[in-house]
């Protein structure tokens, strides 16, 4: 989802609580904070040695240790005023794509897509995903979709790239 997009998307539902659903069925608790929102901008060489550059926003949510009983999810109003505020401060890339950076005790720190949302009674569903790494380079490295185990691996020493 693009910066603008979940923008709208908050500005449309500021009256409801805003809820991240991370993995299926399970939810970043009440308890959670936004403590930092990132303009990250990505300068990028892959392994054919083909350069690409984006921007992305990536905002971070914690969850108070000190908050544990923590009932009532933030607003949407709250979350959009805290987003626009760090706007003012340092203007957002609208385009760029966002993420939600996130762990806990059993969840490994991971920036998060959001995949999809859904708005369910009073609250605003953030359906957040991972997205596993991949080669960019397929086609230059000679590495078919179906990787064949006879085939040399993108980044071997007798390998295409790198």
């Amino acid at each position: 989802m693009e910066t603008k997009r979940l923008f709208k998307l908050l500005q449309e539902h500021q009256d409801k609580s805003l809820l991240f659903e991370y993995q299926s069925g399970i939810f970043v608790n009440a308890n959670y904070h936004i403590t930092e929102v990132k303009h990250i901008k990505v300068d990028a060489v892959d392994c054919g040695s083909q350069t690409d550059h984006w921007n992305e926003t990536v905002i971070q949510l914690w969850e108070s240790p000190q908050e544990l009983d923590k009932t009532d999810y933030m607003s949407v109003y709250k979350a959009l005023s805290i987003l626009n505020k760090v706007g003012k401060m340092k203007p957002y890339d609208l385009n760029s794509e966002v993420k939600f950076e996130y762990s806990n005790a059993t969840f490994h720190t991971a920036q998060l897509f959001v995949n999809d949302y859904m708005i369910q009674s009073n609250n605003l569903i953030l359906k957040l995903a991972i997205e596993k790494t991949d080669c960019k380079a397929k086609s230059i490295c000679g590495v078919s979709e179906v990787e064949d185990p006879k085939e040399e691996p993108c980044c071997s020493p007798t390998g295409n790239c790198c």
